[in-house]
């Protein structure tokens, strides 16, 4: 095992000569990938819609084709699905990501083509290990294994189509020399009856030499802890004592830390990675900063829409040459796998542009703007993880909602927050939450101001595992769901407490 973690270990230093490539002439690769994708998709139903021969540059791209959003896909993509080919991309599609967003129930399948597998996800994971080995050089992660928390997909014979989670996609779809280093086994990994998976991974990797584990924070927690409660341990350390990274994405880790913590110890490395269903779009690179670098040659051209743009009937976007730091922006992606202009929901802002990077800031149906406060993720995350420190306490999970002015209270926020700490008065923390909240977002202070406008925010402690049983009420335990943070409607909200 030695000898292949140091024979991969050199491999993947070779990446990155050509990471540095993308580093040193990012407006040429996204302006090769643009034409690139236009090429390839000429002859695509969609491509010979928009005269796809005829677009020479970004400017008649943008006049020609529209923003699109699921809805404006999804005929297409309900096509593929039954088989039908190079509607969107060139050749057959038969991976489909199922998502449910984090602000709707309605399922949404993202087309997952052969290219996007390889030149964007696999491409993103190789990558991943790569930035991790240049600051790492001394690292042997690669000798031992590697826990990969996925969902599960399912097979349709008919169609020769394959739909489920994207990490059950990818992991289907890995080399057979690549499931060397993976526990559990593949019918363990894509069982679909998450509890009795989870107890099944413990018992499988409790005797392991593991050293990484990757997903999305919550779950990674859910089967650390059983790890803990089968061994009988307290620290993950005292049963793999190899044990080195963790790498998480999916969703801001800042609330989840102090619990890894707890049972990690102090020298396990964190590493982030933004990989969605429509792409792979950035890593960290610098673990000591809490951005990622914006990886511009997966097979996406990048488009940056600016806020105030997102309601408009024809919303202007921006290039990556003009892009500023620290504002808002929906991220907009045509890509290898028949994406086109197509808004994935997410808001993103750029930290660095020499470099580029970026920080996820939320999303662009996640928040609360009851008043004109404007509150969004990056704000909620921020103010959680500040009165935390300030007051010892550790969350669990957290969602907020409006309180309507029809409603028998006052008008204002509601915050739903499970504690694997609580702290020892409520109230000063839902006053230190609420000042953060001001600090972090001049549109909240100036509503709260006097309660004018917005009165003082109200916490509601939910009994232990709460969230968790809506989650398995809505089937979206393990794989990639997570908790909606923030909604500007009563909804999730009054699901959540009907169940207490």
């Amino acid at each position: 095992m030695p000898i292949i973690n140091s024979i991969v270990g050199w491999f993947l230093k070779k990446r990155i000569h050509q990471i540095n490539l993308f580093l040193k002439y990012p407006h040429d690769v996204q302006n090769e990938w643009f034409h690139s994708l236009i090429h390839n998709a000429e002859y695509t139903e969609w491509g010979k819609k928009y005269d796809y021969s005829s677009i020479k540059s970004v400017e008649t791209f943008k006049e020609r084709v529209p923003i699109n959003d699921y809805n404006a896909l999804k005929p297409y993509i309900d096509r593929l699905r039954k088989g039908e080919q190079s509607l969107l991309w060139p050749g057959e599609t038969r991976y489909f990501a199922k998502s449910s967003g984090t602000t709707q129930n309605k399922s949404k399948f993202i087309p997952i083509t052969e290219e996007s597998l390889e030149d964007c996800h696999y491409k993103g994971g190789k990558d991943m290990l790569a930035l991790y080995y240049d600051k790492f050089p001394e690292t042997e992660i690669l000798a031992g294994k590697t826990i990969g928390i996925s969902g599960s997909a399912d097979s349709n014979a008919s169609t020769k189509s394959y739909v489920g989670d994207l990490s059950a996609i990818l992991i289907h779809n890995l080399p057979l020399w690549a499931h060397y280093s993976k526990t559990p086994n593949l019918n363990v990994a894509l069982m679909d009856k998450w509890e009795e998976k989870v107890n099944k991974i413990a018992e499988i990797t409790v005797k392991e030499d593991v050293r990484v584990i990757s997903g999305v924070p919550s779950w990674m927690l859910v089967v650390l802890n059983k790890v803990l409660e089968l061994s009988g341990e307290s620290n993950i350390l005292d049963v793999w004592k190899n044990f080195e990274l963790v790498v998480h994405g999916g969703v801001r880790f800042a609330p989840y830390q102090k619990q890894f913590e707890n049972i990690l110890g102090p020298n396990v490395r964190y590493m982030e990675t933004y990989n969605a269903s429509e792409g792979f779009f950035g890593i960290q690179d610098d673990l000591a900063s809490d951005d990622m670098l914006l990886m511009l040659d997966y097979g996406i051209y990048y488009e940056f829409m600016p806020m105030d743009q997102v309601h408009e009937e024809f919303p202007k976007t921006l290039g990556l040459d003009e892009v500023e730091l620290n504002v808002n922006y929906a991220l907009i992606i045509s890509t290898n796998g028949g994406l086109w202009r197509y808004k994935i929901g997410d808001t993103i802002k750029f930290t660095c542009l020499n470099p580029f990077k970026i920080k996820v800031s939320g999303r662009t149906k996640s928040f609360i703007n009851l008043v004109g406060e404007e509150l969004i993720v990056d704000n909620s995350d921020n103010a959680i993880e500040e009165s935390c420190r300030k007051t010892g306490a550790v969350i669990k999970e957290y969602t907020a909602g409006p309180i309507y002015y029809d409603s028998d209270e006052d008008v204002g926020h509601q915050w739903l927050i499970e504690f694997e700490k609580k702290p020892s008065d409520i109230g000063k923390f839902a006053e230190i939450l609420d000042a953060e909240l001001q600090k972090l977002n001049s549109d909240y202070e100036a509503k709260r101001y006097k309660n004018m406008v917005l009165n003082p925010l109200k916490i509601e402690v939910l009994p232990n595992g709460t969230f968790h049983k809506w989650l398995k009420a809505k089937n979206k335990l393990g794989g990639q769901n997570k908790v909606p943070r923030l909604s500007n409607d009563r909804d999730l909200i009054n699901e959540i407490t009907a169940l207490i």
